[in-house]
């Protein structure tokens, strides 16, 4: 039956997941201009800690570890012990005194991140009603959306000043933190990365909170009925699991339209979601401060159009044409930039404004709830792993292209913007014409009509 009752309680419990993983991409780009001071980074060394963190391929390899266990050993299998592993790497980056330990730090949250995504957005359909599926996968992404807006307000309170610019409200307080562990002679780069240790120690406390939560869920029934119907099968090996995602007609079709729209899409997300401080910063000339309170604007934003551009709208309206107007404001936020310029705030507001709504109702949104619909439960979890392996290990390898299209100071934006732009223009066109028709639709009579009887 499709029906779940305490589909939202649930819901929230596995949302956490998704508010750290945006929250631990963003508390790095946050503070990434504090860390490059204190530790003398290089534009190469940005480029690995966004290339091996939660943006990129650390998120990868644990994608594909946890979609798999998920399917074999069950969904609460990996809430259970996953936090765990979040709270070691952000307790590792709290602690750094180098960068080879910042940069294991961003591996084991990233690898974290990537084991509990496929899992939670996997949990969220499987034990949603299916008039509010579409609801709870937008409540998901709300939770997406309020990690990091917390995370810059922080950011913004807590920040050094900058060139004459005044420091945040409570930059006092982490100078009274780092006297307590460095001492009141430390350096300035020293007292100022305290700003971001300190937010890396708010995103452990939620981590905490959310494994004691996710413990104590039941198991998904789809996934408990799905290995009941097995149960007098050998059980297939992790490899034999892997090779069907792609000798199945059916799911080749499948990942080629999810990594049309979602790979594409993230090459442009994850720049803005490790960089974007950074790029305000450099070359917009914005101070710290200033570059976190445009991006916390812009978060709130996200938060506020997910939940009611995206969740209270998704299962009742076309999602072709509200995909088409998402992606589209989008490309819109990216022209301005080009043809007014990054330097301009008037411009630099526009960006901030138009690129919140699309991040409200974002690809990342229509990916999270049709790769959860598309797939049988069988390997629902698994798929979506090799999905996020596949999309975040691309854009580990754009990141470490991007810092030297960018440049040091940002004198390769131009054509940065140019490429961006036309990312999302790919993007607009394979979701708008290939957008599946299954709202409305239990997710048994999905995996039916697509597959029959070959799963």
């Amino acid at each position: 039956m499709e029906p779940k009752n305490g589909s939202l309680k649930s819901t929230i419990a596995v949302s956490l997941t998704n508010y750290l993983d945006a929250g631990a991409i963003v508390a790095g780009a946050s503070g990434l201009t504090l860390w490059q001071n204190y530790l003398g980074l290089t534009e190469g060394n940005l480029g690995w800690l966004n290339a091996i963190g939660a943006n990129c391929f650390g998120a990868a390899i644990g994608a594909i570890i946890g979609g798999f266990l998920a399917d074999k050993y069950g969904r609460k299998t990996i809430y259970t012990y996953n936090m765990l592993v979040y709270m070691l790497g952000v307790a590792i980056i709290m602690f750094t005194v180098n960068f080879p330990m910042l940069l294991l730090g961003f591996l084991i949250t990233g690898i974290s991140v990537g084991a509990g995504v496929p899992a939670s957005w996997t949990y969220i359909s499987e034990n949603s009603e299916v008039g509010n599926r579409g609801r709870n996968i937008g409540i998901s992404q709300f939770a997406w959306g309020v990690g990091p807006a917390i995370i810059l307000i922080l950011g913004m309170v807590l920040a050094p000043g900058k060139g004459g610019e005044s420091a945040g409200a409570l930059f006092g307080f982490v100078q009274k933190v780092a006297a307590a562990f460095v001492g009141s002679d430390a350096s300035m780069d020293t007292v100022n990365v305290f700003s971001s240790r300190i937010i890396f120690g708010s995103l452990f406390i939620v981590a905490f909170v959310a494994w004691l939560l996710q413990r104590k869920l039941n198991e998904s029934k789809d996934w408990q009925e799905a290995k009941l119907a097995q149960s007098k099968e050998k059980q297939p090996s992790v490899f034999s699991s892997f090779g069907s995602l792609f000798t199945n007609k059916v799911n080749v079709r499948t990942i080629l339209f999810l990594a049309g729209i979602y790979l594409t899409w993230n090459l442009v997300a994850s720049v803005m979601g490790f960089f974007q401080q950074h790029i305000y910063e450099t070359a917009g000339g914005l101070s710290n401060g200033q570059a976190n309170m445009l991006s916390a604007i812009q978060w709130l934003i996200i938060v506020g159009v997910t939940y009611f551009g995206f969740a209270m709208l998704v299962d009742k309206v076309n999602q072709r044409w509200l995909y088409f107007f998402g992606t589209g404001i989008g490309i819109v936020a990216w022209l301005i930039l080009i043809f007014v310029g990054i330097k301009d705030h008037a411009a630099l507001w526009m960006f901030t404004i138009l690129w919140g709504i699309q991040g409200g109702i974002s690809v990342q949104a229509f990916y999270a709830l049709w790769a959860s619909e598309l797939f049988p439960a069988r390997y629902r979890a698994a798929a979506q792993g090799v999905m996020f392996f596949i999309v975040r290990s691309a854009s580990a390898i754009w990141g470490l292209v991007f810092v030297h299209i960018y440049g040091a100071h940002g004198e390769g934006f131009n054509l940065a913007a140019y490429i961006m732009t036309g990312l999302l223009i790919i993007v607009l066109i394979i979701g708008t014409v290939w957008a599946p028709k299954t709202r409305g639709k239990s997710l048994q009579q999905i995996t039916k009509e697509r597959y029959g009887d070959d799963i």
